[in-house]
């Protein structure tokens, strides 16, 4: 029986296992033991942190998979390039890796390809703010390593900026942080599948965020609302950054925002499939792509399919933040029955507020027509 590896066991690479089951391979998963979806899922699980290269690596020795993926975590990729590698699998190599899940590194790999990129600096310290003559207030403080809004701070006063670095410094896994000019304007991210080099786009995608200060987001849509008459120069603009960041294998999801002359300010790209049930859910039932079975085969170096199964006109998913969020699902249920298709366990002890995007109390995924995506999201669109 076809084995493949999957790094990470959470409800956001649950999907991967199970298409992996229907696509015939033997799931071997491997996690810190947490009680996630996937541990029950998969056919094999290992209580092994997705951090342990090497242990992982020894056990994939015995195992002998035809692939080893990750689909929705930055810190995953490390481990899936690393083991791939080794094992003379398709991965992406080790520039990639280092690019595309530190900020700074990969500001300064689309810089230097001539890539369009907002203002960007280094912070070691939160005394280094003190440094920042030449970026203009306000401006954004991260950490150079974390995802889902973890540390993000929009900051307006550098007596707010040492406070702001010291805490995306202590998000940090390397201790370091980068500060970025602002870029205002509608937020957006762009789906796409890589083999051999060879890019393929899916689909755009629309964010929406809380806004200043932390930015987490509160749900997404597809398709998106950019012209058609913009989108082919975004795809070039996203499709240079890819190489810069020589992502060569796989999933990418490059987050962006749009310029009021359709022009794209790429905020940043992973080299894997985006969280937030964007790769997972919402491409497929928007384009009718089989993403997941897509990521799957460039990991095991078969072909990709590049055809289109039957999918709705658009979708969408939304995030719970507050009771009133869970209100709103059951006003969506009454006018729009069978409009939400799949929905998470409410996690009611987050109800009380996020502070980043691992602490939402759940989500809910809606699909239709573009008309009633519109009007689902337009019920249930209040910020958290």
């Amino acid at each position: 029986m076809k084995k493949i590896v999957i790094i990470g066991a959470g409800e956001f690479q649950n999907p991967l296992i199970l298409r992996a089951k229907e696509m015939g391979y033997e799931t071997h998963v491997f996690a810190w033991q947490n009680g996630d979806i996937g541990e029950r899922t998969a056919d094999f699980f290992y209580p092994v942190s997705i951090v342990e290269k090497e242990k992982i690596f020894e056990y994939c020795k015995k195992i002998a998979p035809e692939a080893i993926v990750t689909i929705a975590s930055d810190l995953a990729t490390h481990t899936v390039n690393y083991v791939a590698q080794r094992l003379g699998l398709p991965c992406n190599n080790e520039v990639c890796t280092e690019c595309s899940t530190n900020k700074y590194q990969m500001r300064r790999a689309m810089k230097k390809a001539g890539v369009e990129t907002p203002g960007f600096a280094l912070l070691e310290t939160p005394e280094s703010v003190e440094n920042l003559k030449n970026m203009a207030l306000p401006f954004i403080i991260k950490p150079t390593d974390r995802s889902g809004s973890r540390g993000i701070t929009e900051v307006y006063s550098m007596e707010q900026a040492k406070a702001a670095a010291r805490a995306a410094i202590e998000y940090s896994f390397e201790k370091k942080a980068i500060v970025e000019e602002l870029i205002t304007g509608p937020e957006y991210s762009c789906e796409c599948i890589s083999q051999e080099g060879e890019h393929h786009f899916l689909a755009f995608t629309k964010k929406e965020t809380t806004g200043t200060p932390h930015f987490i987001e509160t749900g997404h849509s597809e398709p998106s609302d950019i012209p058609q008459e913009w989108q082919e120069s975004i795809r070039k603009q996203i499709f240079q950054a890819l190489d810069a960041l020589e992502i060569t294998t796989g999933a990418s999801h490059a987050e962006f925002k749009l310029l009021p002359d359709g022009t794209a300010r790429i905020i940043e790209i992973g080299a894997r499939m985006g969280g937030d049930c964007i790769g997972s859910h919402l491409v497929p039932l928007s384009t009718g792509y089989d993403f997941l079975g897509m990521t799957i085969n460039t990991a095991a170096g078969q072909p990709i399919d590049l055809s289109l199964r039957a999918h709705y006109e658009a979708a969408a998913v939304r995030f719970l933040f507050s009771p009133e969020d869970v209100e709103r699902i059951k006003t969506v249920k009454e006018l729009y029955p069978g409009g939400i298709i799949e929905e998470s366990p409410v996690r009611w002890k987050n109800l009380s507020g996020a502070a980043d995007s691992s602490t939402r109390a759940g989500f809910y995924i809606m699909a239709g027509s573009g008309k009633e995506i519109e009007q689902m999201m337009r019920l249930t669109g209040k910020e958290g």
